[in-house]
């Protein structure tokens, strides 16, 4: 029931005399302060829900420098918790939806510059992807932690989503 409704009902219980105006202002004051309770509740949860979605996207961005201590971790865990988190937030599915598409890219640009490195230009682009491979994911994240979607520049969108 409605507090609307619920406030008409003691009114009319007033009204007819069943129950005396300081009883009716007593229970109106309970009810009051119930629904305030009620919509802290629901305040408190939605920013738990807003806090859980940013945690997890700036996770899911920052666990791509695993690689740097376990090699080909930054390329799994990413998607591993994705992949977990996904039908849970929108805001979750995008930002792991920008990571693969990032680490699909920085593969295929890794190939290339690999076999660039025959004529030697492929060595300074490599050193470049791999400290964009660094800064792209802290910026990621950065950006996730203030509930924002980042695209990294130079990822290619081989999974699409509608922002």
């Amino acid at each position: 029931m409605k507090i609307i409704d619920e406030l008409e009902r003691l009114n009319n219980l007033r009204e007819k005399g069943a129950i005396s105006d300081q009883e009716y202002q007593e229970f109106k004051t309970v009810l009051l302060e119930n629904k305030q309770q009620a919509d802290n509740k629901e305040r408190e949860s939605i920013n738990k829900k807003i806090s859980d979605e940013k945690l997890w996207s700036v996770f899911i961005h920052l666990s791509q420098l695993c690689s740097f201590l376990i090699p080909f971790s930054g390329f799994i865990i990413p998607i591993v918790l994705w992949q977990i988190k996904k039908d849970e937030s929108e805001f979750i599915n995008i930002n792991g939806i920008i990571v693969t598409n990032w680490i699909i890219s920085k593969v295929i640009y890794y190939c290339v510059f690999g076999f660039l490195c025959f004529i030697i230009i492929g060595i300074p682009l490599i050193w470049g992807l791999a400290m964009l491979s660094i800064i792209f994911p802290i910026i990621g994240a950065i950006k996730s932690n203030s509930k924002e979607i980042w695209r990294y520049p130079l990822s290619i969108n081989f999974i699409k989503f509608e922002k």
